[in-house]
Protein backbone atom coordinates (compact mmCIF):
# COMPACT_ATOMS: atom_id res chain seq x y z
CA UNK A 1 0.00 0.00 0.00
CA UNK A 2 1.30 3.39 -0.70
CA UNK A 3 1.88 5.09 2.69
CA UNK A 4 3.32 8.77 1.14
CA UNK A 5 0.40 9.84 -0.88
CA UNK A 6 -0.10 13.42 -0.39
CA UNK A 7 -3.25 15.36 -0.04
CA UNK A 8 -2.89 16.78 -3.33
CA UNK A 9 -2.61 13.50 -4.51
CA UNK A 10 -6.00 11.95 -2.84
CA UNK A 11 -7.78 15.45 -3.83
CA UNK A 12 -7.32 13.90 -7.55
CA UNK A 13 -9.37 11.10 -6.61
CA UNK A 14 -12.37 13.19 -7.00
CA UNK A 15 -13.90 12.00 -10.00
CA UNK A 16 -14.12 8.40 -8.52
CA UNK A 17 -17.11 10.22 -6.30
CA UNK A 18 -19.15 12.31 -9.10
CA UNK A 19 -21.51 13.27 -6.19
CA UNK A 20 -24.22 16.11 -7.19
CA UNK A 21 -23.04 19.34 -6.59
CA UNK A 22 -26.32 20.35 -4.80
CA UNK A 23 -24.84 17.83 -2.50
CA UNK A 24 -22.67 17.93 0.47
CA UNK A 25 -22.00 13.88 1.80
CA UNK A 26 -21.10 13.79 5.24
CA UNK A 27 -22.80 10.88 6.16
CA UNK A 28 -20.33 7.66 5.76
CA UNK A 29 -20.98 6.08 9.34
CA UNK A 30 -24.73 5.75 7.73
CA UNK A 31 -24.74 4.44 4.26
CA UNK A 32 -21.89 5.98 1.74
CA UNK A 33 -22.15 6.88 -1.52
CA UNK A 34 -20.71 4.56 -4.00
CA UNK A 35 -17.48 5.35 -5.90
CA UNK A 36 -17.21 5.15 -9.09
CA UNK A 37 -15.03 2.33 -9.44
CA UNK A 38 -18.04 -0.17 -7.51
CA UNK A 39 -20.12 1.38 -10.06
CA UNK A 40 -18.39 0.35 -12.59
CA UNK A 41 -18.02 -3.18 -11.59
CA UNK A 42 -21.55 -3.43 -10.62
CA UNK A 43 -22.43 -2.49 -14.62
CA UNK A 44 -19.92 -4.72 -15.78
CA UNK A 45 -20.85 -7.67 -13.96
CA UNK A 46 -24.84 -7.01 -14.74
CA UNK A 47 -23.70 -6.72 -18.90
CA UNK A 48 -22.02 -9.81 -18.48
CA UNK A 49 -24.58 -11.49 -16.68
CA UNK A 50 -27.00 -9.73 -18.98
CA UNK A 51 -25.61 -11.24 -22.05
CA UNK A 52 -23.51 -14.21 -21.18
CA UNK A 53 -25.63 -15.47 -18.11
CA UNK A 54 -23.06 -17.38 -15.67
CA UNK A 55 -20.79 -18.64 -18.79
CA UNK A 56 -17.88 -17.55 -16.86
CA UNK A 57 -18.72 -18.60 -13.27
CA UNK A 58 -15.37 -20.04 -12.71
CA UNK A 59 -13.55 -15.88 -13.34
CA UNK A 60 -16.63 -15.06 -10.61
CA UNK A 61 -15.53 -18.02 -8.15
CA UNK A 62 -11.73 -16.38 -8.74
CA UNK A 63 -13.05 -12.73 -7.57
CA UNK A 64 -14.41 -14.30 -4.52
CA UNK A 65 -11.20 -15.77 -3.58
CA UNK A 66 -9.67 -12.46 -4.27
CA UNK A 67 -11.97 -10.71 -2.30
CA UNK A 68 -10.96 -12.65 1.01
CA UNK A 69 -7.08 -12.16 0.60
CA UNK A 70 -8.25 -8.02 -0.06
CA UNK A 71 -10.04 -8.44 3.48
CA UNK A 72 -7.28 -10.30 5.08
CA UNK A 73 -4.55 -7.81 3.94
CA UNK A 74 -6.93 -4.88 4.72
CA UNK A 75 -7.29 -6.54 8.97
CA UNK A 76 -3.71 -8.28 9.01
CA UNK A 77 -5.18 -11.38 9.30
CA UNK A 78 -3.23 -14.35 9.58
CA UNK A 79 -5.26 -16.19 6.61
CA UNK A 80 -7.71 -15.69 3.44
CA UNK A 81 -8.89 -18.97 5.15
CA UNK A 82 -10.11 -16.54 8.14
CA UNK A 83 -12.55 -14.16 6.52
CA UNK A 84 -15.91 -15.53 5.84
CA UNK A 85 -18.16 -13.50 3.24
CA UNK A 86 -21.41 -12.96 4.91
CA UNK A 87 -24.59 -10.97 4.04
CA UNK A 88 -23.59 -8.03 7.03
CA UNK A 89 -22.24 -7.18 10.81
CA UNK A 90 -25.23 -8.64 12.21
CA UNK A 91 -25.09 -11.91 10.89
CA UNK A 92 -21.78 -12.03 12.48
CA UNK A 93 -22.26 -11.21 15.62
CA UNK A 94 -25.11 -13.44 15.57
CA UNK A 95 -22.61 -16.49 14.67
CA UNK A 96 -21.00 -15.53 17.07
CA UNK A 97 -23.33 -15.12 20.11
CA UNK A 98 -25.32 -18.56 19.02
CA UNK A 99 -22.40 -20.61 18.28
CA UNK A 100 -19.99 -19.54 20.86
CA UNK A 101 -20.46 -22.59 23.30
CA UNK A 102 -21.73 -20.64 26.66
CA UNK A 103 -22.47 -22.27 30.17
CA UNK A 104 -25.43 -21.22 32.10
CA UNK A 105 -24.46 -18.79 34.49
CA UNK A 106 -21.83 -16.91 32.01
CA UNK A 107 -21.94 -13.08 31.27
CA UNK A 108 -20.87 -10.96 28.30
CA UNK A 109 -19.58 -7.43 28.70
CA UNK A 110 -20.58 -4.90 26.46
CA UNK A 111 -20.88 -0.81 26.88
CA UNK A 112 -24.04 1.25 27.05
CA UNK A 113 -23.63 2.77 23.56
CA UNK A 114 -24.09 0.09 21.20
CA UNK A 115 -25.73 0.33 18.39
CA UNK A 116 -28.54 -2.41 18.63
CA UNK A 117 -27.00 -4.95 16.42
CA UNK A 118 -24.74 -5.38 19.11
CA UNK A 119 -26.83 -5.46 22.07
CA UNK A 120 -29.77 -7.31 20.95
CA UNK A 121 -27.80 -9.97 19.93
CA UNK A 122 -26.13 -10.50 23.57
CA UNK A 123 -29.79 -9.93 24.80
CA UNK A 124 -30.99 -12.34 23.11
CA UNK A 125 -28.86 -15.39 25.04
CA UNK A 126 -30.99 -14.52 28.43
CA UNK A 127 -32.70 -17.82 27.55
CA UNK A 128 -29.82 -19.86 27.70
CA UNK A 129 -28.64 -18.45 30.98
CA UNK A 130 -26.20 -15.84 30.01
CA UNK A 131 -25.93 -12.70 30.95
CA UNK A 132 -25.71 -9.06 29.72
CA UNK A 133 -23.34 -6.56 31.63
CA UNK A 134 -23.41 -3.20 30.13
CA UNK A 135 -20.63 -0.57 31.41
CA UNK A 136 -21.37 3.44 31.12
CA UNK A 137 -18.71 4.89 28.88
CA UNK A 138 -19.65 8.29 28.87
CA UNK A 139 -17.60 10.58 30.86
CA UNK A 140 -15.31 7.29 31.87
CA UNK A 141 -11.51 8.31 31.81
CA UNK A 142 -10.70 5.20 31.10
CA UNK A 143 -13.02 3.51 29.10
CA UNK A 144 -11.05 0.24 28.60
CA UNK A 145 -10.52 -0.18 32.16
CA UNK A 146 -13.47 0.02 32.93
CA UNK A 147 -14.89 -2.68 30.77
CA UNK A 148 -12.15 -4.47 31.98
CA UNK A 149 -13.33 -3.85 35.80
CA UNK A 150 -16.57 -5.06 35.08
CA UNK A 151 -15.25 -8.76 34.21
CA UNK A 152 -15.57 -11.61 36.68
CA UNK A 153 -14.49 -15.56 36.71
CA UNK A 154 -18.15 -15.78 34.91
CA UNK A 155 -17.50 -13.50 31.82
CA UNK A 156 -16.73 -15.57 28.46
CA UNK A 157 -16.53 -12.61 26.04
CA UNK A 158 -16.08 -8.75 25.79
CA UNK A 159 -18.04 -7.21 22.58
CA UNK A 160 -17.34 -3.83 21.80
CA UNK A 161 -17.40 -1.54 18.66
CA UNK A 162 -14.69 -0.08 18.17
CA UNK A 163 -15.96 3.20 17.10
CA UNK A 164 -19.45 3.84 18.99
CA UNK A 165 -22.08 4.92 15.82
CA UNK A 166 -23.61 7.87 18.13
CA UNK A 167 -20.96 9.43 20.19
CA UNK A 168 -17.70 8.66 17.61
CA UNK A 169 -15.81 7.50 20.89
CA UNK A 170 -13.23 4.83 19.47
CA UNK A 171 -11.86 2.34 21.76
CA UNK A 172 -8.40 0.88 22.54
CA UNK A 173 -8.50 -2.29 20.67
CA UNK A 174 -4.94 -3.37 21.42
CA UNK A 175 -5.59 -2.45 25.30
CA UNK A 176 -8.38 -4.44 25.54
CA UNK A 177 -7.85 -7.10 23.30
CA UNK A 178 -4.55 -7.66 25.80
CA UNK A 179 -6.66 -7.61 28.82
CA UNK A 180 -8.98 -10.42 27.39
CA UNK A 181 -6.08 -12.45 26.49
CA UNK A 182 -4.51 -12.30 30.05
CA UNK A 183 -7.92 -13.40 31.47
CA UNK A 184 -8.49 -16.12 28.88
CA UNK A 185 -11.90 -13.95 27.58
CA UNK A 186 -13.32 -14.34 24.10
CA UNK A 187 -13.25 -10.50 22.41
CA UNK A 188 -15.36 -9.91 20.05
CA UNK A 189 -15.40 -6.72 17.57
CA UNK A 190 -18.37 -4.80 15.52
CA UNK A 191 -15.76 -2.66 13.27
CA UNK A 192 -18.57 -1.13 10.86
CA UNK A 193 -17.07 2.16 12.23
CA UNK A 194 -13.47 1.40 11.32
CA UNK A 195 -12.69 -0.98 8.82
CA UNK A 196 -11.99 1.68 6.14
CA UNK A 197 -11.46 4.75 7.35
CA UNK A 198 -8.61 3.83 9.84
CA UNK A 199 -6.20 0.87 10.52
CA UNK A 200 -6.85 -2.12 12.23
CA UNK A 201 -4.96 -4.95 12.81
CA UNK A 202 -6.60 -8.07 14.53
CA UNK A 203 -3.79 -9.54 15.16
CA UNK A 204 -2.05 -7.09 16.78
CA UNK A 205 -5.34 -6.18 19.26
CA UNK A 206 -5.38 -10.02 19.72
CA UNK A 207 -9.32 -9.96 17.90
CA UNK A 208 -11.34 -13.27 18.51
CA UNK A 209 -13.93 -12.22 16.09
CA UNK A 210 -14.73 -9.19 13.82
CA UNK A 211 -17.27 -8.24 12.12
CA UNK A 212 -17.70 -5.15 9.58
CA UNK A 213 -20.39 -4.68 6.70
CA UNK A 214 -19.14 -2.93 3.47
CA UNK A 215 -21.93 0.07 3.02
CA UNK A 216 -20.50 2.47 5.05
CA UNK A 217 -16.37 3.69 5.44
CA UNK A 218 -15.59 0.40 2.84
CA UNK A 219 -17.23 2.29 0.06
CA UNK A 220 -19.20 -0.63 -1.11
CA UNK A 221 -22.97 -1.40 -1.35
CA UNK A 222 -25.39 -2.83 1.54
CA UNK A 223 -25.52 -6.62 1.84
CA UNK A 224 -21.90 -7.67 1.89
CA UNK A 225 -19.70 -7.89 5.19
CA UNK A 226 -16.40 -9.69 6.15
CA UNK A 227 -16.40 -11.70 9.14
CA UNK A 228 -13.30 -12.64 10.72
CA UNK A 229 -12.87 -15.84 13.05
CA UNK A 230 -9.99 -16.30 14.71
CA UNK A 231 -8.29 -19.67 13.62
CA UNK A 232 -8.55 -20.96 17.09
CA UNK A 233 -12.48 -20.52 17.14
CA UNK A 234 -12.99 -21.84 14.12
CA UNK A 235 -14.24 -25.31 14.76
CA UNK A 236 -15.24 -24.39 18.60
CA UNK A 237 -18.32 -22.25 17.18
CA UNK A 238 -21.62 -24.13 16.82
CA UNK A 239 -23.12 -23.73 13.16
CA UNK A 240 -26.57 -23.13 13.19
CA UNK A 241 -26.95 -22.31 9.42
CA UNK A 242 -26.40 -25.11 6.48
CA UNK A 243 -26.26 -25.29 2.89
CA UNK A 244 -24.52 -26.21 0.14
CA UNK A 245 -21.33 -23.38 0.34
CA UNK A 246 -20.68 -24.02 3.46
CA UNK A 247 -19.15 -27.83 2.96
CA UNK A 248 -15.35 -28.30 2.96
CA UNK A 249 -16.25 -29.93 -1.16
CA UNK A 250 -18.99 -27.90 -2.32
CA UNK A 251 -18.90 -27.99 -5.76
CA UNK A 252 -19.08 -31.82 -5.31
CA UNK A 253 -23.15 -31.87 -5.03
CA UNK A 254 -23.74 -35.58 -5.37
CA UNK A 255 -21.78 -37.07 -2.39
CA UNK A 256 -23.61 -37.69 0.95
CA UNK A 257 -20.39 -37.53 2.89
CA UNK A 258 -19.75 -33.99 3.91
CA UNK A 259 -18.20 -32.10 5.79
CA UNK A 260 -18.12 -28.37 6.98
CA UNK A 261 -15.53 -26.43 5.41
CA UNK A 262 -12.02 -26.23 7.18
CA UNK A 263 -11.92 -22.63 6.48
CA UNK A 264 -14.31 -19.59 7.08
CA UNK A 265 -16.67 -20.81 4.32
CA UNK A 266 -18.37 -22.77 6.93
CA UNK A 267 -20.36 -20.03 8.27
CA UNK A 268 -21.39 -19.60 4.77
CA UNK A 269 -24.56 -21.06 3.94
CA UNK A 270 -25.71 -20.76 0.72
CA UNK A 271 -24.67 -18.81 -3.00
CA UNK A 272 -22.27 -15.77 -2.83
CA UNK A 273 -23.46 -12.21 -3.42
CA UNK A 274 -21.42 -11.69 -6.52
CA UNK A 275 -22.50 -8.06 -7.29
CA UNK A 276 -21.13 -7.39 -3.86
CA UNK A 277 -18.04 -8.86 -4.18
CA UNK A 278 -17.19 -7.34 -7.42
CA UNK A 279 -17.92 -4.22 -5.97
CA UNK A 280 -16.62 -4.44 -2.79
CA UNK A 281 -13.48 -5.64 -4.37
CA UNK A 282 -12.97 -2.55 -6.56
CA UNK A 283 -13.48 -0.50 -3.47
CA UNK A 284 -10.64 -1.89 -2.04
CA UNK A 285 -8.17 -1.67 -5.06
CA UNK A 286 -9.00 2.07 -4.74
CA UNK A 287 -8.41 2.33 -0.71
CA UNK A 288 -5.06 0.33 -1.29
CA UNK A 289 -4.15 2.66 -4.38
CA UNK A 290 -4.34 5.67 -1.70
CA UNK A 291 -3.19 3.61 1.37
CA UNK A 292 -4.90 3.00 4.39
CA UNK A 293 -2.24 5.39 6.71
CA UNK A 294 -2.77 8.22 3.63
CA UNK A 295 -6.87 7.15 4.46
CA UNK A 296 -6.45 7.22 8.21
CA UNK A 297 -4.84 10.49 8.19
CA UNK A 298 -6.78 12.36 5.55
CA UNK A 299 -10.38 10.76 8.15
CA UNK A 300 -8.76 12.37 10.82
CA UNK A 301 -7.40 15.48 9.44
CA UNK A 302 -10.95 16.41 8.61
CA UNK A 303 -12.54 15.47 12.01
CA UNK A 304 -10.23 17.57 13.53
CA UNK A 305 -10.62 20.30 11.40
CA UNK A 306 -14.38 20.26 12.41
CA UNK A 307 -13.56 19.71 15.93
CA UNK A 308 -11.29 23.19 15.52
CA UNK A 309 -14.38 25.09 13.80
CA UNK A 310 -16.62 23.80 16.76
CA UNK A 311 -14.20 25.06 19.59
CA UNK A 312 -14.31 28.67 17.92
CA UNK A 313 -17.93 28.80 18.01
CA UNK A 314 -19.81 29.29 21.35
CA UNK A 315 -23.10 28.05 20.37
CA UNK A 316 -21.92 24.61 19.90
CA UNK A 317 -20.36 22.03 22.12
CA UNK A 318 -18.92 19.03 20.87
CA UNK A 319 -20.29 15.31 21.84
CA UNK A 320 -17.12 13.25 20.54
CA UNK A 321 -14.15 13.55 22.76
CA UNK A 322 -11.61 15.50 21.70
CA UNK A 323 -8.63 13.83 23.08
CA UNK A 324 -5.89 12.36 20.61
CA UNK A 325 -6.57 8.38 20.23
CA UNK A 326 -10.49 8.73 20.85
CA UNK A 327 -11.80 9.42 17.93
CA UNK A 328 -11.66 8.45 14.53
CA UNK A 329 -14.04 9.88 11.54
CA UNK A 330 -17.43 10.55 13.55
CA UNK A 331 -18.11 14.10 15.18
CA UNK A 332 -21.09 14.36 16.79
CA UNK A 333 -22.00 17.92 17.89
CA UNK A 334 -25.10 19.83 19.28
CA UNK A 335 -26.46 23.30 18.88
CA UNK A 336 -27.53 25.10 22.24
CA UNK A 337 -29.82 27.77 20.12
CA UNK A 338 -31.41 24.89 18.17
CA UNK A 339 -32.78 22.01 19.17
CA UNK A 340 -31.21 18.84 17.18
CA UNK A 341 -34.22 17.34 15.38
CA UNK A 342 -34.42 21.18 13.94
CA UNK A 343 -31.17 21.57 12.91
CA UNK A 344 -31.27 18.58 11.25
CA UNK A 345 -34.01 19.50 9.11
CA UNK A 346 -32.51 22.49 7.87
CA UNK A 347 -29.02 20.67 7.37
CA UNK A 348 -30.96 18.19 5.07
CA UNK A 349 -33.23 21.05 3.20
CA UNK A 350 -29.59 22.55 2.36
CA UNK A 351 -28.49 18.89 0.35
CA UNK A 352 -26.03 18.62 4.20
CA UNK A 353 -26.64 14.34 4.09
CA UNK A 354 -25.77 13.50 7.79
CA UNK A 355 -27.43 11.93 10.86
CA UNK A 356 -29.14 12.84 14.50
CA UNK A 357 -27.39 10.62 16.75
CA UNK A 358 -26.56 10.45 20.59
CA UNK A 359 -28.53 13.72 20.52
CA UNK A 360 -26.25 16.00 18.24
CA UNK A 361 -25.70 16.08 14.47
CA UNK A 362 -23.27 13.53 13.55
CA UNK A 363 -20.72 14.49 10.34
CA UNK A 364 -18.62 11.36 9.52
CA UNK A 365 -17.01 12.69 6.42
CA UNK A 366 -14.40 10.29 4.10
CA UNK A 367 -10.50 10.99 3.22
CA UNK A 368 -11.82 12.24 -0.14
CA UNK A 369 -14.54 14.87 1.64
CA UNK A 370 -13.29 17.77 0.04
CA UNK A 371 -12.31 20.81 3.08
CA UNK A 372 -14.55 23.28 1.54
CA UNK A 373 -17.83 20.97 2.06
CA UNK A 374 -16.87 21.42 5.71
CA UNK A 375 -16.54 24.62 5.54
CA UNK A 376 -19.74 24.97 3.55
CA UNK A 377 -21.89 22.25 5.83
CA UNK A 378 -20.76 24.35 9.61
CA UNK A 379 -21.12 27.62 7.77
CA UNK A 380 -24.97 26.16 7.23
CA UNK A 381 -25.66 26.11 10.90
CA UNK A 382 -27.11 29.32 12.60
CA UNK A 383 -25.39 30.68 15.21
Amino acid sequence: MNETRTTHEIGDLATEFPLSPEVIYLNHAGVCPLPKCAADAIRRFVHECETQGARFYPRWIAMEARLREQLAQLIHAPSPDDIALLKNTSEGLSTVACGFPWQRGDNVIISDEEFPSNRVVWESLRDRGVTVREVALSGAADPEGALIAAADRHTRMIAVSAVQFASGLRLDLAALGAACRARDIAFCVDAIQAVGAIRLDVQAAHIDFLAADAHKWLLGPEGIAVFYCAQAWRERLALHQFGWHMRENYSDYETRDWRPASSARRFECGSPNMIGIHALSATLDLLAKVGMPAVEREVLARAEHVFDVIQGREDLVCITDLKTGRYAGIITFRSKSLPTPELFEQLRARGIICAARGGGIRFSPHFYTPREHLDRALAAIPG
